[in-house]
């Protein structure tokens, strides 16, 4: 395995830690696809709300936009190259509250696909030989970069969104070993202030 990778937060603002491999490894429950050291972060307001929750919110999906990271830049967590962009794929509805389960046994289906059905529309950067990193769930039509580009620690390079396997609008970030994350292995990552475990509000 490779030595941790240090990266930089890809956003500004506040964000909400989730599925960290501070709390658990592999911590998105899987070794699958490069992911064994991935993380996620979610947009959140001052009172740690990624979206205002109402009845509404409990009984039936819940459109994007009504969420207050859909549209928020999203940045290069490291300088390299970019060597694959995928775009196109449409930002589906949110779940909360009961919708949540009936998305979440449809999973399968959705792995069925790849990592390309999970992932959804994404960036991903070379920042060493034997090394990437992909961003994941960027919005549809949002991504300003394309292979071959030279991109530098804060560069922008698309907007949250929540395509691919997505519960509502985030950031997935994890390193591995190969563009292709079927063949590749994850590497571990941490950020400036260290890996933030489950729950941590990091606010740049």
């Amino acid at each position: 395995m490779m030595d941790t990778i240090a990266l930089a937060y890809p956003f500004t603002g506040r964000w909400l830690v989730q599925n960290s491999p501070a709390n658990r490894v592999p911590s998105h429950g899987t070794h699958g696809f490069g992911t064994t050291h991935a993380i996620d972060f979610v947009p959140v307001d001052t009172q740690g709300r990624s979206a205002p929750f109402t009845l509404g919110s409990l009984l039936r999906p819940e459109p994007p936009d009504r969420f207050i990271g859909f549209r928020l830049p999203v940045l290069a967590p490291a300088s390299g190259r970019v060597v694959s962009v995928h775009d196109g794929d449409p930002d589906h509805d949110a779940y909360r509250g009961l919708p949540s389960v009936g998305y979440a046994l449809s999973q399968r289906r959705r792995a069925a696909n790849g990592w390309s059905g999970l992932a959804g529309n994404r960036v991903v950067i070379e920042i060493e030989r034997g090394a990437v990193v992909a961003v994941c769930h960027l919005r549809r039509g949002s991504i300003s970069v394309v292979p071959g580009q030279a991109v530098t620690v804060g560069s922008p390079i698309g907007q949250c969104g929540n395509s691919g396997n997505s519960t509502e609008p985030h950031v997935h970030l994890q390193a591995m070993t190969h563009e292709d994350a079927d063949r590749a292995r994850s590497i571990p990552i941490t950020f400036p202030d260290g890996l933030p475990r489950n729950g941590h509000l990091v606010t740049v």
